[in-house]
C-alpha cells in the first residue's frame, strides 16, 4: 500500500541529492497517483487528475471534462448523413487541401456547450471542466505499485533532463572527477551526479589508475540511450592538450594566441601548431612559459607527455618545414592535385626527420594534413624511401595515418651504432619541449 505522506518527506532529499526541480517531483507524483486512481476506479476515456497537497500528504481526485459544440463531434444518435453535413459545415473554413473528421462524442471525456454553460456560464468550446471525485483510502495493491512504478519512471526522466542539461553545458571542457570502479579496462568515473566513462581508447597507455583517486579528463560527448546518459570522457583526446594550454596560458584563454592544430600519440608525443595575429607577442613564448613551468605543468597532466610547439603558418611548404622539427629541410616539393609533399633531407637527418618508429614524420603528417615523402639528398647515402600517409583532415584528426616503409637510418635507430646517425634518438628522449 503505498503511504502518500512519507512521499512529502522525500521531495527536500531528491532535490538536494538529484538537482531534480521540486515541481517536477510533485508532478509526477500527481500523474501517477491518478494513473493508479484510474486504474482501480476510472472508466475508459476518462481524463483523471490527482491534486497533491505536500503539507499534508493529502491527494484530491478530479475528473476533466473538454467542452465540445454539438456540430463539431459525431453523437451516438447521429446517421451517416448528419455525419457528413456536419463534415461539410465544420471544413468550410479550413484551408483547401485540409480536412477534418469529426470525432465520436464520449460521454466520460467529453461535455456539451449547453451543458458546460449550466455549471460555467462562459464556457466555451475546448473549455475544461472539472468534478470533483470520490476520495479512496484504500488504492489496492496494483494501485500502489502502478503509482510506485511511475513515480521511479517520471523521477528517473527528470533525472536524465537534469544531467543532459548540467553536463550537456561542459562539452569541451576539462572536468573533475574521482575513479569509482574498473571493469574490462573502461574506468568508470564518479562526477557527482552522473558518472563518467574513460574507455580503453580513451586513456594514456602508460597511466594506471587506483579506485577513489582523483583524475581529469576531457569532456566530450554527453547523450541520452536506452539505458542512460553516456558521458563520455577522455586523456588521449587532442583537444585536451588545447584546454590545458587555456588553463595555463591567459594568451591562450584571451584568444590572442590560437591554437590552430594538435597532433598526439597520447602518452609519447603531441606537436601543437600556434598562431598570434599580434606581432608583439610570441606565441611559443606565450605556451612555454617563463622557464617553461607552463608547458612543464601540461606535460606533467599529461603523465610526462613530451609537446613540441611550433609556429603555424598558411605557407604550406614552411608549415610542413617546421612541423619536421627538431630535423633540418633542405627542400618540399608539393603536389596538390594528391595532396602530397616530397620533402628532402639530408642523409645525417633522415633519421631524425623520421623519428622513431616513425613518429616525428607519422605526427607531422597529421598536423598538416599532407602526405609527406621523406628522401635523401640523392648521392650522399643510397636509401629507401619512407612514405607516411595522412589521409583526409578528417582521417589525420582520428590518427590514420600509415608508414608503408622505413629507411636504413630509422632502422638503425633502433640499434646503436658509431655513426653519428645513431645518436639522434637521444634528442627524441628529452623533456624540453621542441619548439621552432
Amino acid at each position: 500500500m503505498l503511504d502518500l505522506k512519507t512521499l512529502g518527506s522525500a521531495l527536500e532529499q531528491l532535490e538536494q541529492e538529484r538537482g531534480i526541480p521540486r515541481e517536477k517531483i510533485i508532478e509526477a507524483i500527481e500523474q501517477a497517483l491518478a494513473a493508479a486512481y484510474k486504474k482501480d476506479f476510472g472508466k475508459k476515456g476518462q481524463i483523471v487528475r490527482a491534486v497533491f497537497d505536500i503539507s499534508s500528504g493529502k491527494t484530491e481526485f478530479v475528473q476533466v471534462k473538454i467542452v465540445v459544440d454539438e456540430g463539431a463531434v459525431r453523437m451516438p444518435e447521429d446517421t451517416d448523413e448528419d455525419a457528413e453535413a456536419k463534415e461539410k459545415i465544420v471544413n468550410a473554413d479550413v484551408p483547401e487541401g485540409e480536412e477534418i473528421s469529426l470525432r465520436r462524442f464520449s460521454p466520460e471525456h467529453d461535455i456539451l456547450l449547453e451543458d458546460a454553460r449550466r455549471i460555467k456560464r462562459d464556457a466555451v468550446s475546448d473549455d475544461e471542466v472539472i468534478f470533483p471525485l470520490e476520495t479512496h483510502d484504500d488504492y489496492g495493491r496494483i494501485a500502489a505499485q502502478t503509482a510506485k512504478q511511475v513515480i521511479i519512471q517520471r523521477i528517473r526522466e527528470a533525472e536524465k533532463v537534469s544531467i543532459v542539461g548540467e553536463y550537456g553545458g561542459k562539452v569541451g571542457d576539462i572536468i573533475q572527477g574521482s575513479v569509482q570502479r574498473m571493469e574490462r579496462g573502461n574506468i568508470f568515473v564518479d562526477l557527482g551526479k552522473t558518472t563518467g566513462l574513460l574507455a580503453y581508447e580513451d586513456q594514456i597507455p602508460s597511466e594506471r589508475y587506483k579506485q577513489g583517486e582523483r583524475i581529469s579528463a576531457y569532456l566530450y560527448k554527453v547523450e541520452e540511450t536506452p539505458r542512460g546518459i553516456d558521458v563520455r570522457l577522455s586523456r588521449a583526446h587532442p583537444k585536451m592538450v588545447e584546454k590545458l594550454f587555456a588553463q595555463e596560458a591567459p594568451e591562450v584563454a584571451a584568444g590572442t594566441v590560437q591554437i590552430k592544430a594538435v597532433a598526439r600519440e597520447a602518452g609519447s608525443r603531441a606537436k601543437v601548431a600556434v598562431f598570434s595575429s599580434d606581432e608583439h607577442i610570441d606565441p611559443i613564448g606565450s605556451c612555454v612559459g617563463q622557464r617553461g613551468v607552463r608547458v612543464s605543468t601540461v606535460m606533467s597532466e599529461l603523465g610526462g607527455e613530451k609537446i613540441d610547439l611550433i609556429v603555424w603558418s598558411d605557407d604550406a611548404k614552411k608549415f610542413i618545414e617546421d612541423a619536421l622539427s627538431p630535423a633540418q629541410v633542405q627542400s618540399v616539393v608539393l603536389d596538390e592535385e594528391n595532396h602530397q609533399a616530397t620533402v628532402t633531407v639530408s642523409a645525417d637527418q633522415q633519421s631524425l626527420a623520421i623519428g622513431r618508429g616513425g613518429q616525428n614524420v607519422r605526427l607531422a603528417a597529421k598536423l598538416t594534413g599532407w602526405k609527406l615523402d621523406i628522401v635523401g639528398l640523392p648521392g650522399e647515402v643510397e636509401s629507401e624511401k619512407s612514405k607516411v600517409e595522412s589521409g583526409t583532415e578528417e582521417a589525420t584528426a582520428e590518427g590514420d595515418v600509415i608508414i608503408e616503409e622505413t629507411t636504413k637510418e630509422a632502422v638503425a635507430e633502433e640499434k646503436p651504432t658509431e655513426a653519428p646517425v645513431a645518436e639522434t634518438p637521444a634528442v627524441e628522449e628529452t623533456d624540453a619541449p621542441v619548439t621552432k
